[in-house]
């Protein structure tokens, strides 16, 4: 997958100068928080990163306000590979946060499924020390389910820093935009 990323797109980023916190990818699956990360952009952008590529899980791509992020992001949203013959547009990230993360992709992304490209590039970035900020976004019955604590203990081990908390009400399981983005802003870069 590194043969996505184009070394110099991070200088070239059309709308925006490369900040001092780096290019930041937004993960988002199929929740509902996920109609909200326009907001998250926009909080990121005012922070000090510089070029923010969302990312969706092909089931989250539904649950994305398009109208919205593409008022605040300079590249449309990625769900796909890009084919053999389409050019580089993504430079490699500083930092990933997943949010909402899902049931399903905690559970790929620790057994390393990569069946779709949100899962692969947290699959691969995951090998490469970045800080990465995982949110899990779901239901109570799931987030007792043992195959998702195995995963977050996997997920833990391999660096990842997880914002979640299981005896939360089911109204406040899902961090404020702002107490995600205090998180990631808060991890050591890499």
């Amino acid at each position: 997958m590194a043969e996505d990323f184009d070394q110099g797109a991070a200088a070239s980023s059309p709308g925006a100068s490369q900040a001092e916190r780096g290019v930041l990818y937004i993960i988002a699956c199929a929740a509902p928080p996920a109609s909200g990360v326009a907001e998250l952009v926009s909080l990121a952008r005012s922070s000090g990163w510089g070029r923010i590529q969302v990312i969706g899980t092909p089931l989250g791509m539904r649950f994305l306000d398009h109208y919205r992020l593409s008022h605040v992001l300079d590249e449309p949203v990625r769900s796909e590979w890009r084919m053999p013959w389409e050019p580089k547009t993504m430079p490699p990230p500083s930092a990933m946060v997943v949010a909402p993360a899902t049931f399903n992709t905690i559970n790929k992304w620790a057994a390393g499924i990569t069946d779709t490209f949100a899962v692969g590039l947290l699959c691969e970035f995951s090998g490469a020390g970045l800080p990465i900020l995982a949110v899990p976004c779901l239901q109570a019955e799931l987030a007792r389910h043992t195959a998702f604590s195995r995963s977050l203990e996997e997920l833990r081990s391999m660096g990842v820093r997880v914002l979640f908390d299981p005896d939360a009400p089911p109204q406040a399981r899902m961090p404020s935009w702002e107490q995600i983005l205090a998180e990631l802003n808060g991890m050591p870069p890499s």
